[in-house]
């Protein structure tokens, strides 16, 4: 972020996360491909040192020249068998990854309190604000979920967010929205006098990867020993922590990956951001 004037440029979606992963469902089902859902991934058919089949629920069974497992690290090493993990160096230390909590904390006020797209708080347990009826009006509404959230122009909808949330996992759930409100009514004064209407907290106890010192020598590439297994997910080795572009980088990783093993190669993966300035300078030395 401090190596070029354009480093603290962020994105936000303005539509629901649904919608902007469906355009991904479109475009694979436009080429030919098949999206299925709610299809857990079972066993792993590895013969002579190269994955030639999976099984999913219900004993259907895929086979390819390639597969791309985008699991979480945990589940992926549950799958393999002992002796993939006892031979392969890339695979011995997934265990050893550990996961990190991030809890969602969505409110509704009865008026607007916050003019800002978004805004980050210090020195408190709210540590994001996102003014989600700004950003989705700024998508003009085109969706229904959008329309839905923005149709009452006197009402505000924001969403909090907490990484490594560790603290709040066992909290109750009107103890989370209790500390949050009075964070949000302290950093936000026009939120002292609004009426909260409505609440919800959300959990996710394995977000992410804890990105703990050390953690890197345990991230493993997204091409393996293993032929025809490729690996995505932002645990890889993506040179970038926990974040969903991390995982955007590893999906170009292993579309790169799959690519060469078939002697094509192709480059997906986009070039960081050029030092400039000062940090220019300093990277030279």
């Amino acid at each position: 972020m401090l190596s070029t004037k354009h480093g603290y440029r962020m994105g936000v979606p303005a539509v629901a996360l649904s919608e902007l992963y469906d355009g991904c469902r479109k475009a694979v089902e436009q080429r030919g491909g098949e999206v299925i859902f709610r299809s857990p991934l079972r066993a792993l058919r590895i013969a002579e040192a190269k994955l030639i089949g999976v099984t999913f629920d219900g004993n259907r069974e895929e086979f390819a020249d390639a597969f791309v497992l985008a699991l979480p690290h945990q589940v992926l090493f549950d799958l393999l068998p002992d002796s993939v993990k006892q031979s392969s160096p890339a695979f011995t230390g997934l265990d050893k990854i550990t996961d990190a909590p991030i809890t969602g904390v969505h409110f509704w006020f009865d008026r607007h309190v916050m003019s800002e797209p978004f805004i980050s708080l210090l020195d408190t347990t709210t540590q994001w604000i996102f003014n989600k009826s700004a950003l989705y009006s700024a998508s003009n509404g085109s969706s229904p979920s959008a329309a839905a959230i923005t149709r009452a122009s006197n009402t505000q909808y924001l969403q909090l967010v907490i990484s490594a949330s560790y603290d709040l996992l066992q909290k109750p759930r009107q103890d989370i929205i209790n500390l949050c409100l009075g964070e949000i009514r302290h950093a936000l004064p026009a939120a002292r006098d609004a009426n909260l209407l409505k609440a919800t907290v959300i959990k996710e106890s394995a977000a992410t990867f804890s990105p703990q010192p050390g953690v890197d020598r345990w991230r493993p590439k997204q091409e393996t020993s293993i032929a025809g297994l490729f690996l995505a997910g932002d645990w890889t080795a993506t040179g970038w922590p926990a974040t969903m572009e991390g995982a955007v980088r590893s999906g170009y990783l292993a579309a790169e990956a799959v690519l060469r093993a078939a002697g094509a190669s192709r480059q997906f993966l986009q070039p960081d951001l050029k030092p400039d300035g000062l940090s220019a300078l300093w990277a030279k030395s």
